[in-house]
């Protein structure tokens, strides 16, 4: 028996031999995030388990349509009604990243990780990591086979929700054939696939597009123009009518130009808390840069926050990343 089947297994022994959950995911979710959040009530509640879903942030507008998202709790300024012993953290590049829903653990706590980012350093009692896989979603799918369970309509689209989201519409590097026979699947499941593509990927707010002018009217590049990086703050956010969910893909500009390598946006938030987001051509591993600055993520998707002003901010992640492209080049 392989290693991977293994820790299905456990995985699926965890699930099983315990009752009443809290599932959790990371902070300022996306598309895999919530995915693999209904995903993982949907399979209990198929198990007859008792489960509560939470986050740090509400759910983006966008993904209104998974099933039972509206039931996933956002945390408040109150301290938490009770707390959960046993625990399901999906989609989570380390601990810090489940920000305060760890309000709700309760102190003797355990937890099944399930996630595929390469820096998650296995904070799980249970741990089902798979770090190629394209997204947690991906991961999810194998689970439900292995708890025998057969796919619905709600359960096929949030699956394809997670892929769909987490491979850029099936076009980055990390679409594999493996998952393109899980959407084939899903799809035979009664996924509509076009009616999510042009949900996700196409359609764009007002906000989303002024956001978007702003940020483009800031990019800046290295002197060898393999870096690009543009900037928003809180602000900007304000006078554009944007939203954090508005914010998703706009790193994607800088990197997508002909010759950059690393494409950088700094959201700065007050006056000394930047969240960076770092995108890859494949030269450049930026989970590497990432986790210079405490942050995480995939070779070629990352992101960290740092704690100093914008300006600093900026000038210490260029100079990382073009260390990194120098040591490559040489």
């Amino acid at each position: 028996m392989s290693m991977w089947a293994k820790d299905l297994q456990e995985a699926a022994a965890f699930i099983r031999e315990r009752d009443d959950f809290l599932i959790v995911s990371h902070v300022q979710p996306d598309g895999d995030a919530i995915s693999s959040t209904v995903a993982a009530g949907w399979l209990l509640e198929k198990l007859g388990k008792k489960f509560t879903m939470l986050n740090e942030g509400p759910v983006p507008s966008r993904l209104h349509f998974l099933w039972k998202s509206a039931n996933i709790l956002t945390i408040g300024d109150n301290e938490p009604e009770r707390q959960y012993r046993n625990v399901i953290c999906v989609d989570c590049a380390d601990y810090a990243r489940v920000g305060k829903t760890n309000q709700w653990f309760a102190q003797d706590a355990e937890l099944l990780n399930i996630d595929h980012h390469p820096t998650n350093d296995g904070f799980g009692r249970v741990n089902l990591m798979k770090f190629h896989a394209a997204a947690t979603a991906e991961i999810l799918f194998e689970l439900l086979d292995e708890l025998e369970l057969d796919l619905d309509e709600d359960i096929a689209t949030a699956i394809y929700t997670g892929l769909l989201t987490d491979t850029g519409g099936f076009r980055y590097s990390n679409t594999s054939p493996q998952v393109m026979a899980m959407a084939s699947r899903l799809l035979e499941a009664g996924v509509k696939g076009p009616e999510l593509a042009e949900l996700l990927l196409e359609r764009m707010t007002m906000g989303q597009l002024r956001i978007i002018q702003r940020g483009l009217s800031r990019l800046s590049f290295s002197p060898d123009q393999q870096i690009g990086w543009l900037w928003v703050n809180s602000e900007d956010l304000e006078e554009t009518g944007a939203t954090n969910e508005d914010l998703e893909g706009l790193v994607n500009y800088p990197r997508n130009i002909e010759g950059v390598e690393v494409g950088l946006l700094f959201k700065q938030n007050g006056q000394e808390s930047v969240k960076v987001s770092l995108r890859s051509a494949g030269r450049v591993n930026v989970a590497a840069v990432a986790q210079h600055f405490g942050g995480g993520g995939h070779v070629r998707a990352a992101g960290c926050r740092l704690t100093d002003p914008l300006p600093e901010v900026i000038s210490q992640v260029i100079a990382v990343v073009q260390k990194a492209l120098e040591a490559h080049e040489s």
